[in-house]
């Protein structure tokens, strides 16, 4: 065995005990190139270990976005600004600062089925993982289930402390379904807890003065109306459902061929 197989042995061994994958891999070429451009030994671990920095980052990055539980992937960039409604457009500027993250800023979505609501939030969310912000993207009828199971189970605590953490947490489909008192009122514990510390993207279907409709009690809807609106970003999405655009654009089609 030579020398240079021998130190490429152990390197093989170190960089696999502690676990450092990209300089495995990139200490060949980065050696290559650090001889063709004199590069100084300084230099070329720099070089090694900003690879290894980068990988690690952007397996941190994808792993943030798995955790946060989307239910599809739909990014900011594959928004057709034009066919937002102009105050989602006008606010979506706003939004993708993620200064109302910085602010423990709410954000709600109001409008129609179909008009990008559920995409923006995703797409907001998803920017939100690659920023390094923690998220959590949940329907409200699958939220409050989770409230209630943890309830039965004695761990809603710990589900609370959970929820509260979050630097981003979307609750979608406010308003397709009604829940009842006690879903009402661990809807409202959990959003209390995050209030002027934490963000929450709401999507809702309901205007506010219908959200009595939801939470069938007049005292607990006031009490998360105002918590929920206080300094927040509301979003006026009512318009035409991308679908019903879709299919005129599909009937004038066929109606040019015909």
């Amino acid at each position: 065995m030579n020398i240079e197989q021998g130190i490429n042995e152990k390197i093989e061994l170190y960089t696999k005990s502690l676990k450092l994958p990209t300089v495995r891999k990139m200490y060949v070429e980065e050696s290559e190139a650090s001889s063709l451009n004199s590069q100084s030994y300084e230099e070329f671990l720099c070089s090694l270990l900003e690879q290894e920095y980068l990988h690690r980052l952007e397996k941190r990055k994808q792993s943030k976005i798995r955790q946060a539980n989307f239910p599809y992937k739909k990014y900011l960039q594959d928004l057709e600004i034009s066919e937002l409604p102009s105050d989602g457009a006008d606010k979506l500027k706003q939004l993708k600062t993620f200064n109302f993250i910085e602010k423990g800023q709410n954000a709600i979505l109001i409008g129609n089925p179909g008009t990008g609501k559920t995409h923006l939030a995703i797409g907001l969310g998803i920017r939100a993982c690659l920023e390094n912000y923690k998220v959590l993207f949940v329907s409200v009828p699958s939220f409050i289930t989770q409230m209630k199971e943890s309830l039965s189970s004695r761990t809603l605590h710990a589900a609370q402390n959970k929820f509260e953490k979050y630097d981003l947490v979307i609750l979608d489909e406010l308003g397709y379904i009604s829940f009842d008192k006690e879903g009402a009122e661990l809807l409202f514990t959990a959003l209390s807890l995050r209030v002027g510390r934490k963000s929450t993207v709401i999507t809702t279907n309901l205007s506010f003065d219908r959200w009595n409709e939801i939470f069938h009690d007049p005292v607990i809807t006031a009490a998360i109306v105002d918590r929920l609106t206080h300094r927040a970003i509301i979003v006026d999405m009512m318009g035409d459902s991308y679908r019903i655009k879709d299919s005129r654009k599909y009937i004038n089609k066929i109606n040019k061929k015909g």
